[in-house]
């Protein structure tokens, strides 16, 4: 069995490979910020075109994902069946985030059609890595942009929104934002009241970040407000 999942493992590699770019990948860090040590440099299209004829398929995820290889991980959270996913398979795959590009993909293509995630979100946003708690806030992004969850789940990640709103690395602020206006801008009623309410505090900080968190959310939930009548939320 082994065996065969090493094959199979191969055999993916080296599609990803047949349509890798050297200008690609030395583009991913200065123009996209995706610093990764293991790139064959692939175009997200080519990725999918890869994943889409293997998926569901846990095992060969779990495999690929040991390889390293960014374009392999990405395949893998492409392909896996989120009813096999553990609790502990998130922490280790959490573990291995290095990157934006693979916590937002992860987290929007896998992690948040896992019954555990609202568990993780808590966790995650605790932690003191910024690509750990990144995932915290993008798992909590890509809940409310699918429709998971409930109006609680959300009101508790507007709490955790408000106390790492001043967190001012990169990656945490602005996954701390891409939550706050998925939470308002696509969610109940009460929710999106509760998400412009955040956010006017988070304005009114004394600290940077909070305040560039809630001016910039307020300028986003201002232009859904404003749109068309069929537009509005």
């Amino acid at each position: 069995m082994a065996g065969a999942i090493d094959e199979r493992v191969e055999t993916v590699l080296q599609a990803l490979q047949s349509h890798a770019s050297a200008k690609v990948r030395d583009e991913m860090a200065p123009r996209y910020g995706v610093v990764v040590d293991k790139a064959m440099g692939v175009p997200m299209a080519k990725m999918q075109a890869v994943a889409k004829p293997l998926a569901p398929d846990h095992a060969l995820a779990e495999a690929l994902w040991e390889t390293g290889w960014y374009e392999a991980r990405m395949v893998a959270c492409m392909i896996d069946d989120p009813a096999q996913v553990t609790p502990e398979q998130m922490d280790r795959w959490r573990a291995d985030f290095d990157n934006w590009g693979i916590v937002d993909t992860v987290c929007f293509k896998l992690f948040d059609q896992v019954p555990h995630a609202f568990a993780k979100i808590e966790a995650w946003a605790g932690l003191n890595d910024e690509f750990g708690r990144r995932a915290g806030f993008a798992l909590m992004a890509c809940t409310a942009l699918h429709g998971k969850g409930s109006d609680a789940d959300f009101l508790r990640g507007l709490t955790l929104i408000e106390a790492c709103a001043t967190d001012e690395r990169n990656f945490v602020k602005k996954g701390v934002n891409w939550a706050l206006r998925a939470i308002g801008g696509k969610r109940s009623p009460a929710l999106r009241a509760a998400a412009r309410e955040a956010a006017a505090r988070l304005a009114a900080s004394s600290d940077r970040t909070a305040r560039w968190n809630g001016k910039d959310a307020l300028r986003a939930f201002a232009k859904t407000d404003s749109g068309p009548p069929g537009q509005r939320r």
